[in-house]
């Protein structure tokens, strides 16, 4: 299954990064081989639609399921309609949070968990 956690930097090591549509990278993760890529997000510096450019990016690379902490409703939406799990985490690194979700450690989100962000705002 390929796993994308935010993150704020383009390793495994790096912190998690709460904020799904302005993170600055995805880290991909293959839970079976454990192999991993960087990948930015497109939707960073986006005037507005930045989750919902970000959720289309990872649906776009084949992305399964995501772990991130805030989800917007429009994000939350395009995760929604391409199959794509959301996990909602409070902190650590993309290594951690690997570990985390393949113990079945995080909580999978069904709804939103936060109000939509427009304009940049909530950065």
């Amino acid at each position: 299954m390929k796993i994308a956690v935010t993150a704020t930097q383009p390793n495994l090591t790096a912190p998690f990064e709460p904020r799904f549509g302005r993170c600055a990278y995805f880290i991909l993760i293959d839970s079976q081989t454990k192999d991993w890529q960087a990948v930015t997000n497109p939707g960073l510096n986006s005037r507005g639609g930045a989750g919902t450019q970000a959720a289309q990016h990872i649906a776009n690379l084949g992305v399964e399921a995501v772990v991130s902490g805030r989800f917007g409703p429009n994000a939350f939406a395009v995760l929604q309609a391409a199959g794509i799990r959301a996990y909602e985490a409070q902190g650590g690194t993309a290594e951690t949070l690997l570990e985390s979700f393949l113990a079945e450690k995080l909580n999978e989100v069904k709804a939103p968990t936060s109000p939509g962000l427009h304009s940049g705002r909530g950065r």
